[in-house]
């Protein structure tokens, strides 16, 4: 399985942005999926997940600010961010686990940048 991201970019304080995480090799619908991001100087962080069964999890629901979804015929899962800020700047990457969103993570992308900036 191989996972690719995009939709990454520079935007303003307040713009919204949507991530894509297009497989290949294989269908994302058997694994859960996430995003995780990594900004200079910091460790890791989890952003959202969403199950095999197209459950969202993790997701910083209570800002209400970043949606996960699926699209099965597209093979895909994106990362609807609304209302950027300047500290979600970060490399943003999508990993798949064929087993749950708090299992191991066995294959992720290269990542895209995302920049917050006025």
């Amino acid at each position: 399985l191989q996972l690719v991201e995009s939709g990454g970019g520079l935007v303003r304080p307040g713009e919204p942005l949507r991530l894509t995480c297009a497989g290949s090799g294989g269908s994302l619908r058997h694994y859960a999926i996430g995003w995780f991001r990594r900004a200079p100087g910091k460790e890791r962080e989890e952003v959202s997940c969403i199950t095999a069964r197209g459950e969202p999890m993790w997701a910083q629901s209570e800002t209400g600010r970043f949606t996960i979804f699926r699209d099965s015929a597209r093979n895909s899962v994106y990362l609807q961010m609304n209302n950027l800020k300047p500290e979600d700047t970060a490399v943003y990457y999508c990993a798949a686990s064929s087993v749950a969103c708090i299992g191991d993570f066995e294959f992720r992308g290269q990542g895209t940048q995302v920049t917050v900036s006025s």
